[in-house]
């Protein structure tokens, strides 16, 4: 008895981090790093926190969901592909119509609780996100055009326009600068990534830009998308009427984001794109992370 109990007790535990899995708790995290500090800016200074966690959670809530469905659309490439093989989905530990019910289930309740909770605002935007990333995103462009994360990371930059919002009630052209940060980050970020498993996107048929170019040219493309986000990030601060603490980190981690763009377009490795994937993520960390610093000195909280 004591045996089938501890048994059944790992199958749930392994059940729930199943579902767990399905979110991609990995993206979430940086989608949500970028929600605060846009608050923060919008408040000029630290909101409510209770408005903050109420924001990150419906916010967690409506991206774990798009994520959900994003993997139960894909689970045919998913199975052809190293880095995402043993998924929920592919696995067989979820089933595709539990996991869409899960997902449909966590939309629902990610735009009740912003509505409730912060504003109606805040819901719509989380919520078309959503519908974006799953129907621009995963069921069209993905599969038919090498521009595909171009257009799609549309759906990640919103979480700035939801955090403004959930502030404001409103959106301006600080969020929207925001807003073209991340869409122009998103491409080096996610080619990046691309050129190490770019067999496995040919092996899917997956158009990844890596997968159906020459490296020379996505070498460039990285380059010229890395001195757009870096040239975007200066110009905020004047937008946003951000200080010195976020003007310095700007121009520094930017200029590291286009060097490591450039050995990548010199290298055209792996390796190389790597490091980039890797920094790429502690740039968007640290410029948001710079921008709520900035705001909170500035004003003295």
């Amino acid at each position: 008895m004591s045996q089938a109990l501890s048994i059944s007790r790992r199958s749930a535990v392994s059940k729930v981090g199943a579902y767990v899995a399905l979110t991609k708790p990995r993206i979430i995290e940086l989608l949500l790093v970028t929600t605060v500090p846009a608050m923060i800016v919008a408040e000029r200074g630290l909101p409510d926190i209770g408005l903050i966690v109420a924001t990150v959670l419906g916010g967690t809530l409506a991206a774990g969901g798009a994520n959900a469905i994003n993997m139960v659309v894909d689970r045919d490439i998913d199975a052809l592909m190293e880095r995402t093989k043993d998924r929920p989905l592919v696995t067989g530990v979820i089933s595709p119509q539990a996991a869409l019910t899960f997902a449909i289930g966590l939309e629902v309740v990610a735009f009740v609780w912003l509505w409730g909770f912060v504003n109606l605002l805040s819901a719509v935007l989380a919520v078309s996100a959503t519908l974006f990333y799953v129907f621009i995103y995963t069921l069209w462009l993905k599969r038919s055009s090498s521009q595909n994360i171009v257009i799609g990371g549309a759906a990640g930059a919103a979480p700035v326009l939801i955090g403004w919002a959930a502030v404001t009630d409103q959106l301006a052209w600080a969020p929207w600068v925001m807003f073209a940060i991340i869409f122009l980050w998103t491409p080096p970020h996610f080619w990046a990534l691309a050129i190490k498993y770019k067999d496995d996107y040919a092996r899917a048929d997956v158009p990844m830009l890596p997968s159906v170019s020459a490296a020379r040219a996505v070498g460039l493309q990285i380059l010229a998308y890395s001195v757009a986000v870096w040239a975007c990030s200066l110009v905020l601060a004047p937008v946003a009427d951000l200080g010195a603490i976020y003007i310095v980190t700007a121009v520094v981690s930017g200029a590291g984001l286009c060097w490591l763009s450039v050995e990548v377009l010199r290298h055209q490795t792996p390796r190389s794109a790597m490091r980039l994937f890797g920094y790429s993520i502690t740039y968007l960390t640290v410029l948001f992370g710079a921008m709520a610093v900035d705001q909170l000195v500035t004003h003295g909280v």
